[in-house]
């Protein structure tokens, strides 16, 4: 596995798509990946310090891994069938770890929130890396 961070996320008005773009930690490799425009905007309310009068969703999901003792170690983008990209997160919990599907940009927004580790496959990384 690959680790990443989150590099950027471009609005693509022409496209009408949102693609955020992940950055080896290690390296000068992007993977883009198109996400929908609730997770583009909530990943940026985030990162801008932005605080919603009521929970939102990726908020909500950080705040019940929270109440239930559990800490998200990490986010794995592991699979890509189809142009379609599919994650995991993985939770540490008081039985133990638990792994579940969710989609990346899902994870990529939950992570910003929790500090959670953020890695991309390898076979993943290699089919749509871009050099820097």
């Amino acid at each position: 596995m690959i680790e990443m961070e989150l590099s950027r996320i471009i609005i693509d008005e022409e496209k009408r798509e949102q693609v955020v773009f992940l950055k080896e930690k290690k390296g000068s490799r992007f993977l883009p990946i198109v996400i929908g425009i609730n997770e583009a905007a909530s990943i940026r309310m985030h990162l801008n310090g932005f605080a919603a009068p009521r929970p939102l969703t990726h908020d909500l999901m950080r705040s019940i891994i929270d109440n239930l003792d559990a800490k998200l170690e990490k986010i794995v983008i592991d699979k890509l069938v189809d142009n379609t990209f599919y994650a995991k997160l993985h939770l540490k919990t008081q039985t133990g770890m638990k792994i579940i599907d969710a989609r990346p940009s899902d994870c990529i927004a939950l992570a910003v929130r929790m500090k959670a580790a953020l890695f991309v496959g390898e076979e993943v990384f290699h089919k749509l890396s871009q050099t820097a």
